[in-house]
């Protein structure tokens, strides 16, 4: 019998939430899904890490049409502003 299409969200939902606990990021990337420590991704600098999440604010603003840019603009200015005071701090 196939899976329905919601129970395969709920199960890839839980993976992603199952490996957030082991200390990893999933991400979807050109090549598909892939899945790092979370703590090795927070090593790249701001415009790696957004470029990673597909946050940065040149692709953010290609969703103009869709409120939730307003939102995506916005996570990627906090990013930058923690990327910048976790690096002061490290330093």
């Amino acid at each position: 019998m196939k899976e329905k299409l919601e129970d395969q969200y709920e199960s890839f939902r839980d993976m992603v939430i199952e490996e957030y606990k082991k200390g990893n990021i999933v991400l979807s990337s050109i090549e598909g899904f892939m899945t790092m420590p979370i703590l090795d991704f927070i090593k790249q600098p701001a415009d790696g890490i957004l470029y990673d999440l597909n946050r940065d604010e040149v692709t953010t603003l290609t969703f103009i049409k869709d409120k939730k840019w307003v939102n995506d603009y916005a996570v990627a200015k906090v990013i930058r502003l923690l990327k910048d005071k976790l690096d002061e701090k490290i330093k």
